[in-house]
């Protein structure tokens, strides 16, 4: 037992030991506090150095699960409708684990209470909240949660959620404290990034201007630029199609001249109305039109398919109402992407905007070229009336009246020969001159527009509008009267559809290579019953026979018929 003196001794040192390790405490606090401030300094200048969306929101995650020393760590990315969530990244949880518990989240639970109150939440228990309703199978388990709003310009981005912090601790103030300012750099660097992303795409929208207006403008083929112009739209715009229709004059229809993406070659030559569907409608309106599931749209026809596995889509018109549409081109991207925000489709109608520039001065040039080529015309033209055809008349008549003074008869039938060599060389010129002044283009209405028309007359008797598909050079390639027995056959086969078929669906594809035009009809009705008049098969057959052609025909027991007409071109 301590003596008086040995206790007096003795309380000093306890309490100089106590002394000692609350400072000591306190230089421990003081030095983990001056760490996670470096930390959080370092974190904030980690994030703000991304210009990459993707890679700042990963970066994001990452620095806030070291922070707070959360297991697991995500951003939420809200979508356009303000509830839900359109995007989820997420650290912590392994690519298998996300592959064993399926869709990523919506959005709804406790996810959800941050989306609707925006303010941070701290839980040590996630059960014991009454927004929570479990979590799904494989998921891995999570107590404790922190989870504070991110804002870009006062508008809410999305939500950082942290759980299960290491060690079974509990977030704490300094935490939240910690998250909060976190989320207020990842604002910045979000918006700073966003900037970054917004002038790399106008500067990609701006070279497929440039590269378009070049390829017009030097004369290349406007088809390559219609293509160029559906090409660089799904490339920039992140779309899985690309689809341009242009207007067939005189038919109030559309046709689908270039579809390039997912499923291309059934959209290419649909012949679509200006109605009822969503390259008529921003034809028409000459104004964007979009779709949230292109495959669920009513403005979109079942038949024939062609948008599996697409979901958003927009239409937007190439020109605008002032100027003339000159056509539309449609984009879509596939299920589960987001939808065509109002930037994104003001910036696609002002690149369509500047291509329908470009086409429109094309075209001035084009019809400047043509002019100077029509005004030479009518300048040699007048020179070979006025100059050579006189003077050539003039020397016949000098070698007519001279062959009167003329004795040897074979001398006398040279002029005379002579005299008509000099009518018929005036007769060539003359008829030279007729082909030079005559017009180009000579007018009548291309196989196209007919076909159009036969389809939209043919959709009266047979209670439904038919699909028309059509591909090549049709109006040029196609001569006349081959053209006037492709329009027959057509009429034909329309007609027997409704007569005998009794078909709900009826699909028409013209095509040709420049070397043939085939001709497919086909329908899901009864098919050719055994003992049925084929008067009008026989009309058809015989007409392909003229042309050199053929006739074939395919039956399906209740699946319908298939009548396929082919004929070859003349060459050169």
């Amino acid at each position: 037992m301590e003596t008086p003196e040995e206790l007096r001794v003795l309380l000093p040192q306890l309490k100089l030991d106590e002394l000692l390790e609350e400072l000591q405490a306190r230089i421990d606090a003081a030095r983990g506090t001056r760490d996670r401030v470096h930390s959080l300094l370092g974190a904030v200048l980690a994030v703000g150095r991304e210009l990459n969306l993707e890679q700042a929101l990963h970066s994001i995650v990452e620095a806030a699960a070291t922070l707070v020393d959360a297991a697991y760590a995500a951003l939420g990315v809200i979508g356009p409708d303000g509830k839900t969530l359109s995007a989820f990244h997420t650290v912590g949880v392994t690519t298998q684990q996300i592959a064993e518990i399926g869709s990523l989240p919506e959005g709804h639970g406790i996810l959800g209470e941050l989306i609707r109150h925006p303010e941070p939440l701290r839980l040590e228990k996630i059960s014991q909240h009454p927004a929570s309703y479990g979590f799904p199978d494989h998921h891995p388990p999570m107590n404790s949660f922190l989870g504070v709003p991110i804002r870009v310009h006062d508008q809410v981005f999305g939500n950082l959620y942290l759980t299960e912090k290491r060690g079974g601790a509990q977030f704490d103030e300094e935490d939240e404290s910690v998250l909060s300012t976190l989320a207020v750099a990842a604002g910045v660097a979000i918006d700073n990034a966003r900037l970054y992303e917004e002038s790399r795409l106008r500067e990609r929208w701006l070279r497929a201007n440039v590269e378009i207006t070049h390829r017009l403008m030097s004369g290349g083929d406007p088809a390559e630029a219609l293509g160029l112009i559906a090409e660089r739209a799904r490339e920039i715009s992140g779309s899985a199609l690309a689809a341009v229709a242009m207007p067939l004059e005189g038919s109030g229809s559309l046709s689908v001249e270039i579809a390039v993406g997912v499923d291309a070659e059934a959209h290419r030559g649909l012949v679509l109305p200006l109605h009822d569907t969503l390259m008529g409608l921003a034809f028409s309106a000459a104004a964007p039109v979009g779709s949230d599931h292109v495959g669920h749209d009513e403005r979109v026809s079942p038949e024939p398919p062609r948008f599996e596995g697409l979901g958003p889509a927009v239409a937007v018109p190439i020109g605008t109402g002032e100027g003339g549409v000159r056509g539309v081109v449609l984009l879509a991207r596939e299920v589960g992407r987001p939808v065509y925000t109002p930037k994104e489709t003001e910036t696609l109608l002002g690149f369509a905007a500047q291509a329908a520039i470009a086409m429109e001065l094309a075209e001035r040039r084009q019809d400047a070229q043509r002019i100077a080529v029509l005004q030479d015309r009518d300048r040699i033209a007048r020179d070979l009336h006025d100059l050579a055809i006189q003077r050539l008349f003039a020397t016949g008549m000098t070698l007519q009246s001279a062959g009167r003074f003329i004795e040897h008869p074979v001398a006398s039938e040279r002029v005379l020969r002579a005299v008509d060599d000099l009518d018929e060389t005036i007769k060539i010129i003359r008829s030279a001159i007729f082909g030079l002044r005559a017009r180009e283009g000579g007018g009548g209405t291309g196989l196209r527009v007919r076909v159009v028309h036969v389809a939209g007359q043919g959709a009266a008797v047979l209670g439904f509008a038919p699909s028309v598909r059509m591909e090549g050079l049709l109006d040029t390639d196609v001569p006349p009267d081959i053209a006037d027995h492709v329009v027959a056959v057509l009429s034909e086969a329309l007609t027997n559809i409704a007569r005998h078929a009794h078909a709900d669906r009826a699909d028409v594809a013209l095509t040709t290579d420049g070397r043939e035009v085939r001709l497919k009809v086909s329908d899901n009705g009864v098919g050719i019953p055994a003992d049925g008049r084929r008067s009008g098969l026989r009309n058809m057959a015989e007409r392909a026979e003229q042309l050199g052609g053929r006739l074939e025909l395919a039956t399906h027991d209740n699946a319908g018929t298939t009548l396929e007409w082919h004929a070859p071109l003349p060459v050169g």
